[in-house]
Order: structure tokens, then sequence, then C-alpha cells
């Protein structure tokens, strides 16, 4: 009882300081400053909301009522179910009201004539500021605690409050951009509502049209939908081929092969296909190289579906490869040489014990691979010719000539059918079944190494691509050292000078043209890597372990963030976020908004991949130890995650950086990213500036993720050594 009330004791102070020191509204010059300190006293705008509320904004004064009834429950009331129930009810009226009061009161007053008719008018209101968000979510926790006190959940206060969190920041960062978005599709220019536009579109040929099937063209959405089928495919093939190579096989370049797998995808995707285009174009030089010795006209084979699909092979086999490769180290040795005891030969035990158990990873790696394809933007931009995707089309529809938001939101939403079809069926094929390998109880042994029928024919293909890797970066190199790439090849470092120059004329000097965007990027994607792996593996760990009302529902809403292309992402983040009551817009606060959610998806795959292998006696043996919940995923769970948080931490942190549909959108003068500056590059015709800067990209990329893997560490296991071993395979054999 005690710690309940020192739980309430703890956040209804943090609602004090919310009220007394923190500005109610938005600071423009931003709050982390700390500038707006001086002009505190002298500005209204910066007063806290009890300050606010005296000076006449009465809409803040049931914001303070519900505060003071919850100061009242605390001093009057035990806890237990019947301060429990107030405690939620106090909690979701604040939230309530300040939602509603912030979307009806805009900067000139009431956001709809209705309002002022009924009410009067109204002083306008900036947008909320830290004060109004910090008591936003101290509102979320009163309500999670309030239910930990009526029994919810076992009276578990962490589980409650860390769901309770997790389904606002859902809610704030997610739904409300798609709502402002698809508000607009409903919308005509002057504002009226009309339905029109939507019934005009979800029926266009140009959509679903299926007249490949007799010599014509498909639809986009089919198109989409074939190229998305053929790169998870691929994508989940190439991934487990690379996780058996580097597990399974003796083979002596495993970490040279390791680093391949992680190149493509700390490349901006659009440097990739323009790599591509200078290899197998119309006029690259394997291209003219095949023509020259077979006489063959090649033409331009590479434009469409074709040359998107190589160029995402080479960008999402790797998350693929970082998914499973966790997996297939988490593989039980026992229960393979339990296997070979029985007088299963090596084949025998891979293709009936192994490749079963890695179920989870492969039907993850497929789904992420299937959803990254359909929300590619960058390699459909540089590659797609005539044959545009999904979320090209999304993209020129919003800012093309054509300037049709209700277009854009019916391709998005077929879009994102597509996704969720594809998460529902992985689901399905999931359910009922338990993959469980690591326990608590010893394991003795070590894997099985790969048959030679599977053994050679892996490694052959993981060194063709390996090397048709290399081919492309050597491409990527060499274009950052000569003069005009495709012209004049005589060798040069100006572009390196140009784009990250330093002087010592006058002390230290940053001249170079790219490093103001250079430090942005780092430190953003610094800020949004951490984060992102945090939400990520805590709602893994809330899906796989916790069981309350909603988790499915949970779960299907996370992935929507992953499957809209981020071309939709960053538009519906531009409407939502442009005014009151929350406005980011030109902030760095969007950017990372961006990345923490479009990427979480991934780290709450592949937590609920590794997890699914970790047996829930783990967690129940702690508990009965007397741990709590957040002290058993401390330090029981998270050391046994370690692949999967270092791939959270590596994805997001690449993605930060090599991210462009949607940061195209959200950046501004101030916060310029990386891969923005290089389009603008690109645009401007300095190829050579463009490849520069992205090889400087992936240099410090491999340097942060080394940094990371010496950071998190390696999970280890505990294996039994058997003596004799090697006497016991040569007798089985």
């Amino acid at each position: 009882m005690n710690k309940d009330n020192r739980r309430l004791d703890l956040i209804l102070a943090a609602g004090f300081f919310a009220l007394l020191v923190l500005p109610w509204y938005r600071v423009r010059r931003g709050f982390f400053g700390l500038d707006w300190l001086s002009d505190l006293p002298g500005s209204e705008t910066l007063w806290p909301g009890l300050f606010q509320a005296l000076a006449g904004r009465w809409q803040l004064w049931p914001v303070l009522a519900l505060v003071a009834l919850a100061v009242a429950l605390r001093l009057t009331r035990a806890p237990g179910p019947r301060r429990g129930r107030a405690l939620v009810g106090i909690g979701l009226a604040g939230l309530c009201w300040l939602a509603v009061e912030g979307l009806s009161i805009g900067l000139r007053g009431w956001n709809w004539g209705v309002l002022e008719t009924v009410f009067g008018p109204v002083v306008g209101q900036q947008a909320f500021g830290a004060g109004a968000v910090l008591l936003g979510a101290i509102f979320a926790l009163i309500s999670a605690f309030g239910a930990a006190e009526r029994g919810a959940l076992k009276g578990d206060a962490f589980v409650l409050g860390a769901i309770t969190l997790l389904v606002l920041l859902v809610g704030v960062f997610v739904f409300y951009p798609l709502l402002s978005m698809f508000t607009g599709a409903f919308q005509d220019f002057d504002g009226s509502f009309t339905t029109e536009g939507v019934r005009g579109s979800i029926f266009d040929p140009k959509i679903w049209s299926l007249g490949c099937l007799t010599g014509g063209n498909c639809g986009v959405a089919w198109r989409t939908f074939f190229l998305a089928l053929c790169t998870a495919t691929g994508t989940t093939l190439m991934g487990l081929i690379f996780a058996l190579v580097a597990t399974r096989t003796g083979f002596r370049f495993k970490r040279a092969l390791r680093l391949l797998t992680v190149l493509p995808i700390i490349t901006p995707p659009f440097v990739v296909g323009l790599a591509l285009t200078m290899l197998l174009g119309r006029s690259g030089t394997l291209t003219q190289w095949i023509e020259a010795a077979t006489g063959w006209e090649l033409g331009r084979w590479l434009y469409g579906l074709t040359g998107i699909w190589i160029a995402q092979m080479l960008s999402f086999t790797p998350i693929s490869f970082l998914v499973l490769i966790g997996v297939v180290e988490g593989i039980s040795p026992s229960m393979e040489e339990a296997s070979q005891t029985l007088r299963s030969d090596r084949w025998r035990t891979f293709r009936k014990v192994s490749l079963p158990l890695m179920a989870p990873g492969l039907a993850n790696a497929f789904l992420i691979g299937f959803i990254e394809s359909m929300a590619d933007f960058g390699n459909p931009l540089v590659l797609g010719g005539s044959g545009g995707v999904l979320s090209t089309e999304i993209f020129f529809a919003v800012v093309g000539a054509q300037n049709d938001p209700t277009r854009a939101a019916v391709l998005a939403s077929v879009l994102l059918v597509f996704t969720l079809s594809a998460f529902l069926a992985q689901r399905f094929w999931l359910a009922g079944r338990n993959f469980a390998t690591v326990t608590g109880k010893g394991d003795g042994g070590r894997h099985a190494s790969l048959p030679r029928r599977v053994a050679w024919p892996v490694i052959t293909m993981a060194v063709g691509w390996g090397l048709f890797t290399v081919t492309v970066y050597a491409m990527i190199l060499f274009g950052g050292f000569v003069k005009v790439w495709g012209l004049d090849h005589s060798l040069t470092l100006d572009h390196y000078a140009r784009a990250f120059g330093v002087s010592f004329a006058e002390g230290w000097q940053w001249t170079g043209v790219a490093w103001d965007s250079f430090w942005t990027t780092m430190k953003i994607a610094l800020i949004a890597a951490p984060l992102t792996a945090a939400v990520g593996l805590l709602t893994a760990w809330l899906i796989v372990r916790q069981r309350f009302p909603g988790r499915s529902v949970f779960e299907f809403a996370l992935m929507m963030s992953f499957a809209i292309p981020g071309t939709v992402i960053g538009i519906s983040y531009i409407m939502a976020f442009n005014l009151p009551p929350l406005q980011m817009t030109g902030t760095a606060a969007i950017l990372i908004a961006c990345f923490v959610f479009r990427n979480m998806p991934v780290g709450v795959r592949g937590g609920v991949a590794a997890m699914a292998q970790l047996d829930g006696s783990l967690d129940e043996a702690s508990l009965t130890l007397g741990a709590g919940s957040g002290r058993t995923m401390r330090r029981v769970i998270l050391p046994l995650m370690r692949p999967a948080i270092l791939a959270a931490l590596v994805y997001s942190f690449v993605r930060a950086i090599t991210s462009i549909s949607a940061v195209i959108f959200l950046v501004s003068a101030k916060y310029n990213m990386a891969t923005a500056y290089i389009v603008g590059l690109v645009e401007n015709g300095e190829y050579g500036i463009a490849i520069a800067y992205s090889s400087v990209l992936i240099l410090v990329m491999i340097t942060v993720i080394g940094g990371f893997q010496l950071l998190v560490g390696e999970r280890r296991i505990g294996r039994r050594e058997v003596q004799a071993e090697a006497a016991t395979r040569e007798s089985l054999a």
C-alpha cells in the first residue's frame, strides 16, 4: 500500500512542477535552449499553466480542478478499488479535456464557427508546450496507477504504465497524423465535405487493372503487390543464407560477409540506384562490356520492376539477416543432437528440426521485407521509369502537377490493406505454435554444421551476392574520386574537399558545404536510435509476455506506421503538427518522432522473434523470487535479447541517416538532414559531391555500428561442453 502512495506522490509532484514551473505553451525559440528563462517574467506566453489560468484562460480551470481532485483523493482515501476507479476517471477526463480544448481553440480563437456561436468568443492560444505535454503524460499515468489499484493485470503498475504510455504515444504520433490526412480527402478546395473524389479514385482502372494478364499493363496496386512478394521472398532467402553461413559453416571469411550484408542498408537508397544505373543502365559500364562481348542489345531492361527488385534486394537483405541471425543462433543444439542420436542424418536434421524452429524469424523477415518493399520510395524514384509503384504515385499525387490529396489518401489505403493482410497471414501461420528453445535449464553441445548438399550451394550464393555487392560499392567509391562520373574519369579529391573541407587559417573552421547537415544528422540519429530500440523492445515484451485486453489490436496498430509509405508519413506529419495543439514543424522534435515511430516496428518484430525462443519460465522464476516486472525485464530478459537490441539500434540509427521519403517534407533550414541535402546536390547535377558525401556517411555508420556492437555485447547462453564430442559424432556417422 505504501508503494501505491509513493508512486502517486511522485506523479502528483511532477504535476505541480508542470503547472508551476514549465511553460504551458510552446516556446518558439526552443525549450531546451533555456533562452526563454530571461524573458519569462515579462512574456505572458511563457507563463506556466497555473498563471495562465489566473490570467483569464478559463479552458485551463478544469485541468487545475482535476489535479486538485487527485490530491484530495491521495489525502483522504487509502489505496484500494474505490480510489482506483476515481483515479482512472480523473486520468481519462484530463486527457480528454486536453485533447478537446487543444483541438477546439487555435491561434485566432475557436477553430469552428459553431463553437463561437454557442460559447461566445475566446482568446486564441499557442500550441502546447512542455508543461501541457508533461501533464498529459501524468494524467495517463494517474489512470494506469488507478487501474493497478483496482487489481487490473494483477496490480502490476509497471506493465499498466508502459501500456498506457505506449497507447498514448501511438495515438498521438501514428493515428492522429493519419486522421488529419484522411480528413482532408473528404474536403473540397473550399473546405466543404464531399465524397466525389474518393468514389472516383477508388475505382480507377489505373489502380486495379489486370491488363498484364492479356498483354497490357497491370494497375499500380498489382505491380506493387507482385514486387513486394518477390522482394520479401528474395530477401528472406538471402538473409537466411547469410545467417547460415555465419553460424553453421566453416567459411573462413565470415566477418567479411557480415560486413557486406550491412553495407547496403547504410547507404542512401537513391545512391544504390544511381550506382546500378552507372553499372547496368543503358550506357552502364557492365552493359557496354556485355554488348561489346556478345553483340546483344540490352536496352533499358533495368528501368522498371526488375531494376527496383535488384535495388531492393541490395537494400533489404541486411534487414532479414539482422532479424534471422539471432534466431539461428538461438536454436538449442541439444535438439539437433537428439535428432542425430535417433539416426537422422544432418540433412534430415536441418530440414525437420532446425528449419521449422526458425519459423518465427522467417515469418518476421518475410513480413518486414514485404512491408519495406511496399513502403520503399527512393529506389522506385530512381529506377521506376514508366512503371511506378504505390509510394511514388502517392508522392506525385501530392506534390506533382495533379495536386490530388484525395487520390493520395485512396492509394495509401490500398497500400495499407496489402501490408495489414500480410501481417494477418503471418499471425495466422504462427498461431498456436511454440518455438521456445532457450530455457532456464542447462543446454549441452554445439550447433550442427550444415550438410554438404546445403553448405556448398549456400556458400556459393553468399559469395556471388557478396561479389555483386562489392562491385556496386566499388562504383560508388569510384564516382567520388573522378571529376565527372561517366564522362571524365580523371582522379581528383575536389569533391571531398568541397564537402568536408577544414580551414586552420584563423583557427579551426568547418568550411565544407556538408558539415552543417552532417552534424545535424548525427545528433538526431544518435538521439532517435536508443529511443526507437527502447520503445520497440518494450512493446515486444508487452506483446509476447503480457495478456491484456486489446493486445492483438495494439500489435496490429503498431504496424501501421511501418506500413505507410514515408511520403505519406511526412505529409501527414506536416498536416497534423503544423498548427496547435501540437506544433513541431521546423524543429528537431518532429524528425525524432518520425524516426522513432516509423522505425519502431522493426524493433518490435525483431524482439517478438527473439522472445518467442525465451521460455516463459524464466520470467516466472524471477517473479517468484520477488522481483517486479521492471526488474525482471532489466535483469533477465534484456541480457538474453542482445541480438535483438543490436538489430534495433543499428536499424534505427541507419534509417535515421538514410531515410529520405518522409524527411524531405520535414527538414528545415535549421535542421537539414544529410539525405535531403544529397537530393539537392543530385538535382543540381553535383553527383561527385553527392557520392563523396554518401561514402563518408557509410564510413561513419560502420564506425558507429561497431560502437553499438561493443556497447551491447553478445548474448551469452551457457552451453555445456560435451567431452569426446568428436568421437561421439564419428560413432553416429
